[in-house]
């Protein structure tokens, strides 16, 4: 069949209806992230949307009726170099993996309402909603319950803070392990990774500044 005689089948107003549709999910969610300042904000999420469904719209057009999905099998592919780009690394950890997700889950909304699944893309998009907006209320209780740190700890040379700041972890009850030592003429310092929970490690660093055999310390 050829595309042209294929779009006739369909309905202008359908056509229309999945367009509005994009741009709704799309910027339901955009709308949180701009909310919240990520780099992938209100435009950005809706045009994915909408060019996800526009691409789905025209595969099938185009590749009807023996390979619908040549064009669609591609918008993956494409959403990866997107992704790729919101995603770079800070001082101590990893930024942007959770925008490169919600883009990838987004344009799978898009290719869902350019198919026609209104019903499945309406309920993936309250779930991402649900999980971009009330789960990161229970991902901070997890955080409270244990915390995971790299401290640098730099000492005068024979003051053995090593084996104190192990006692103080201990004390404590955080757990800890040694990353890298290295010293030179006058400072030794050490590269802890510790975990445990807030409070304790609230407490542990607030004695740990005020220990005389730490010249400095940075987390």
């Amino acid at each position: 069949m050829e595309p042209l005689k294929y779009l006739n089948m369909v309905f202008d107003s359908e056509i229309i209806i999945r367009f509005l549709l994009a741009l709704l999910w799309g910027g339901l969610v955009g709308a949180e992230r701009e909310y919240r300042g990520k780099a992938a904000g209100f435009r950005t999420t809706i045009m994915i949307s909408f060019g996800a469904c526009f691409f789905t719209l025209m595969s099938t057009a185009i590749g009807s009726p023996n390979n619908p999905d040549r064009i669609a099998s591609n918008i993956v592919t494409g959403i990866g170099f997107l992704g790729a780009g919101v995603i770079f690394r800070g001082e101590d950890r990893v930024n942007g993996i959770t925008t490169a997700a919600t883009i990838w889950a987004v344009a799978a909304i898009g290719m869902g309402i350019g198919a026609g699944y209104y019903f499945a893309a309406g309920c993936a998009s309250f779930l991402i909603l649900f999980i971009l907006a009330v789960l990161p209320f229970l991902q901070k209780r997890i955080d409270r319950a244990n915390q995971s740190k790299t401290l640098l700890i730099v000492s005068s040379r024979g003051a053995d803070a090593k084996t104190q700041c192990q006692v103080l972890m201990q004390q404590h009850g955080i757990r800890f392990r040694l990353v890298r030592q290295s010293r030179d003429a006058e400072q030794v310092s050490f590269t802890w990774h510790v975990q445990g929970p807030q409070s304790a490690m609230d407490t542990f660093l607030t004695e740990a500044l005020e220990a005389p055999y730490i010249l400095r310390m940075e987390c």
